[in-house]
């Protein structure tokens, strides 16, 4: 299916959020996770489906002062 992953279209075969994380190599990686501007836990990832076109926001947390 064809997904926005931060803005750019993708190409994936997973049917949700935690697979897609695991298809795009980001599974291991601490990140926060957004599907269609809507917060995803890390606990609700694997319960959340994705359907074509959906855009997907994966940002990894920032340190500095």
């Amino acid at each position: 299916m064809n997904i926005q992953l931060n803005g750019e279209r993708r190409q994936i075969a997973a049917q949700d959020l935690a697979a897609a994380l695991e298809e795009l190599g980001l599974a291991a990686a601490v990140v926060a996770t957004a599907v269609n501007g809507e917060f995803v836990p890390v606990s609700a990832r694997q319960a959340t489906p994705l359907t074509e076109g959906d855009a997907l926001e994966v940002l990894s947390p920032m340190q500095g002062g």
